[in-house]
């Protein structure tokens, strides 16, 4: 029993990714209809190495760079759990198997489009004979590891901030700056909703950090005493917010 879903894309910039969240998304609503707990995924080891490619040359983080987990939520739908148990098989194993049982797998023609940024980075792979998809996927486990474990540590740091009012008050110490991060993430999460990552994020830590006062996704951080303190910045600030905004 199998079930197709078509989506219906327009051509236009960033195709890839909006098919993907389409993909996603139509997946949520076929589990939530039929009661299902979880997805699976074919996404198999050189799938990983693409996609630790791309984020590297991005400049991506430690969570960027851990690349697909084993277990996440699916997309959109967090109720949903999407699992890819194939992470650890090269691409090859998985067609030997295929055409050891006589099956013609279907091919996808954006495959082959050099339009495409991950194209570009599986053909470029392809000319590195010595390179293991296996091993950058390994890479990526580690990495995935090294990610948990920041977020076991930013749990137990978020256990010492105060709140007093309607404030919240942190004193990050010596705390790492890969920790500190984490938990600004978490203040904003509590005080405004979803905090940017990334640059923003990093620009309003180095802010704060630097002793200044600014604003980020809403809440006004100052960093001008040993404890940080954070509220929901006044509407006319929040209307003015752009990323990261001084006093």
């Amino acid at each position: 029993m199998h079930q197709t879903f078509r989506l219906g894309l327009q051509p236009g910039p960033a195709l890839q990714e909006r098919a993907r969240a389409a993909r996603y998304n139509a997946l949520g609503e076929w589990a939530a209809e039929t009661g299902l707990a979880g997805i699976v995924t074919a996404h198999h080891a050189d799938d990983q190495a693409e996609t630790l490619l791309m984020r590297l040359v991005r400049g991506a983080g430690v969570r960027g760079l851990a690349g697909m987990r084993e277990r996440s939520p699916l997309p959109g739908w967090p109720n949903c759990i999407l699992i890819r148990p194939l992470l650890q098989w090269r691409r090859s194993e998985l067609a030997a198997i295929v055409a050891s049982a006589g099956l013609s797998p279907m091919q996808d023609p954006s495959n082959a489009d050099l339009r495409f940024e991950r194209v570009r980075i599986r053909t470029y792979l392809a000319k590195l004979p010595e390179v293991d998809a296996l091993m950058l996927a390994s890479s990526a486990s580690h990495l995935a590891e090294a990610d948990a474990a920041i977020e076991w540590a930013a749990e137990r740091a978020l256990r010492s901030v105060e709140r007093n009012g309607a404030a919240f008050l942190w004193m990050p110490g010596e705390t790492p700056r890969a920790i500190v991060l984490r938990v600004l993430e978490r203040i904003i999460a509590q005080i405004g909703g979803p905090a940017p990552r990334g640059k923003a994020l990093s620009r309003w830590h180095d802010q704060l950090a630097a002793g200044k006062v600014a604003t980020l996704a809403g809440v006004r951080g100052d960093g001008s005493k040993a404890q940080w303190r954070f509220m929901l910045a006044p509407l006319r600030r929040q209307a003015s917010d752009r990323g990261t905004n001084g006093p």
